[in-house]
């Protein structure tokens, strides 16, 4: 049955949340508004009650769990009432994640509380007025002697290139919550249920001849593979999450037939491709959002491997590499692979390689699959030998090794595809395992590497 839109709750409670079901496009969710007017929109107790009411109703009517926030922090002059506040309110939107789609709309600040409440909702869209941060420019520089402004130190800027926060970029309010409207087309109402289908006149077997000469014919040149996903996808239509974000990893939802999906694909044109800190968390981080509300996983692969360097090392590149690896293990969606040219080493793993357990793994006749590179295997095998014999050595493992062959032959590839049947492949593939079920283990919680 479909719940009654325009109820309120707590209407008549003071503060500065006001929480009801509402229709965001076409779809009811329930809302929770600060009214920034009344203490520059600080939280109070009373509000962390509001905010855990909504919470609740989200979760027994499971609805998506909206917010629109703009708040100054917790209200200093309700003292340790108004940190409580804050506590039930983290707690109650924590409980609903991955159960409902949680999404917020900041359009002003969010300070402290209000702002480490962002990080714990799944997707989160800035407007050019927000700023976020959790101690704001007079503490840092009292701690640091650094002054920095308030965009500077956490404006939406800032949040979409250099922290991820930032999902989605809005000019507006109004625009903030039209992009959440088209992110929540994608998805269910909840767990429970499966993604609705989007309305498209895009024939899933529509060939893709534009993608045949795609690849650069020097290994070393790079492409937009966004165009990849553009040509896949139902009239050429994606939602691209974080962007402008460690952007040598893209991640999108769009739809192939219909059928809603989610995109984790290498960006050649950014690092070549390779992994580091940010691209891993990042990926980690939307296959688990995929995996918790029942979107299929494509993934398209050209990666040289993870970025070398001390400074990532000592910042933890293992653990942080780690995850993405943990979140398409423990993935429970259909899972399909495709490898469009570079697949090296460590990096081929954890881009849900057959090892990772995917489902279908594809391959273009471009595909490169191996520990390394020619030339890096060339240096390691024949350190000796001089430049004429390394040439030849490097077209040899070229021609032999860096193929999609020997892989096909191990069954670690399915099978090598014609660029052009990308999106016949792709679909006919989701299509076979859309009544894939998987039995989830008896455990409390996973210990991934967060």
């Amino acid at each position: 049955m479909t719940p009654h839109v325009d109820v309120k709750v707590r209407a008549h409670v003071p503060g500065s949340l006001r929480v009801g079901i509402e229709l965001l496009g076409d779809r009811p969710v329930v809302m929770a508004r600060s009214v920034p007017g009344k203490h520059r929109g600080a939280l109070r107790g009373v509000d962390g009650a509001t905010f855990a009411a909504a919470a609740e109703l989200a979760l027994t009517q499971r609805l998506p769990l909206v917010l629109v926030l703009a708040s100054s922090g917790s209200d200093v002059t309700e003292g340790i009432n108004a940190l409580h506040g804050w506590g039930r309110a983290a707690a109650a939107i924590a409980a609903c994640s991955g159960i409902v789609p949680v999404l917020a709309a900041l359009t002003g600040p969010a300070i402290s509380g209000p702002a480490l409440m962002l990080g714990v909702v799944d997707q989160v869209a800035m407007t050019p007025e927000s700023f976020a941060f959790v101690s704001g420019p007079d503490m840092v520089e009292g701690f640091t002697g650094v002054r920095v402004g308030l965009r500077d130190l956490g404006g939406a800027a800032v949040h979409a290139t250099q922290t991820g926060l930032c999902a989605l970029s809005a000019s507006d309010p109004d625009h903030a919550l039209d992009l959440l409207s088209e992110l929540l087309a994608y998805l269910p109402d909840h767990t429970d249920s499966s993604p609705p289908l989007v309305e498209t006149d895009d024939p899933p077997l529509r060939p893709i001849p534009e993608l045949v000469d795609l690849i650069p014919t020097s290994a070393t040149a790079s492409y937009d593979v966004r165009g990849v996903i553009g040509a896949v996808a139902d009239d050429g239509e994606f939602l691209e999450l974080r962007p402008t974000w460690a952007p040598q990893l893209v991640t999108a939802l769009t739809s192939v037939g219909g059928m809603p999906i989610g995109v984790v694909a290498n960006q050649p044109r950014a690092m070549a491709g390779t992994l580091d800190i940010p691209a891993s968390q990042k990926g980690a981080r939307f296959v688990r959002f995929c995996d918790s509300f029942n979107l299929p996983i494509l993934t398209l692969v050209d990666t040289p491997g993870f970025l070398p360097g001390k400074d990532l090392e000592w910042r933890g590149m293992i653990r942080h590499g780690a995850e993405l690896a943990f979140a398409y293990a423990e993935a429970t969606v259909p899972r399909v692979c495709l490898i469009l040219r570079k697949a090296f080493g460590g990096a081929y793993i954890v881009m849900d390689s057959k090892g990772m357990g995917n489902d279908i793994c594809l391959a273009w006749p471009t595909a490169e699959v191996a520990v390394m590179g020619a030339q890096g295997a060339v240096q390691i095998l024949h350190r000796h030998a001089d430049a004429d014999e390394r040439n030849r050595l490097e077209e040899e493992y070229r021609s032999t090794l860096l193929t999609p062959w020997v892989a096909a032959e191990r069954g670690f590839v399915d099978d090598v595809i014609d660029p052009a049947d990308t999106r016949i492949a792709v679909w006919r593939a989701f299509d076979l395992l859309s009544t894939r079920r998987e039995r989830l283990p008896g455990r409390k919680h996973d210990g991934g590497p967060l």
